[in-house]
């Protein structure tokens, strides 16, 4: 029986992105859109999230020390274009620009997106496929670079964007992801993790 199940949801690529350099001290992000996105096992070529491992950040330091050496699970930053229409109304902004949140793949049509189940799958028509590993919570960099951008109405970005931020991801199949392209969503085919009633069986 397979692990992963496919679903009868499908979402469509409506905007990509990238970082290609590092937040400096202005804790400002510096996102641009693409047309297409080239992905291999390491990611995308010139995205600063991109590689095969990555240092620890302050997402896993209840793990590791920060700057330890780790299997990226971080290459690609995913959020759902009808959340970002919802942080847009909560910051009284007519939109969120993805490029200001770090995006890397915008999608719309699949609801609750940013609650995904871990280890759930998001493929393309042609055969790359993102693993969601989990919810990008959200940060000071995009709250600065809207109010920069937008001033007066960045300073709400954390609390408007509270279950609403996306998801980081790793490519499991190399492939291209296009502007406009259909994506299924699979999800493990598993019960949620419910230690309390599993009884106490000595294990």
């Amino acid at each position: 029986m397979p692990a992963l199940a496919p679903t009868d949801h499908f979402g469509i690529v409506t905007w990509l992105g990238r970082v290609s350099r590092p937040v400096g001290q202005d804790l400002i992000i510096h996102g641009e859109p693409l047309d297409e996105m080239p992905l291999t096992f390491a990611g995308f070529e010139g995205e600063v999230h991109a590689g095969l491992t990555r240092p620890a950040c302050s997402r896993v330091t209840a793990q590791y020390p920060r700057g330890t050496q780790i299997r990226n699970t971080r290459q690609v930053s995913l959020v759902s274009a009808e959340e970002l229409r919802a942080i847009a109304a909560a910051l009284g902004l007519e939109a969120v620009d993805p490029a200001w949140v770090g995006a890397s793949v915008v999608i719309e049509g699949i609801a609750d997106f940013t609650h995904l189940p871990p280890s759930s799958r998001l493929q393309g028509e042609g055969g790359a496929t993102l693993v969601v590993d989990m919810e990008n919570l959200p940060c000071i960099e995009p709250a600065k670079t809207i109010e920069t951008a937008r001033p007066g109405h960045g300073k709400a970005f954390k609390a408007a964007a509270k279950g609403r931020r996306g998801l980081t991801a790793w490519v499991e199949r190399e492939g291209v992801l296009r502007l406009g392209e259909r994506v299924r969503l699979h999800v493990p085919a598993q019960r949620p993790w419910a230690p309390e009633s599993a009884g106490q069986r000595g294990t």
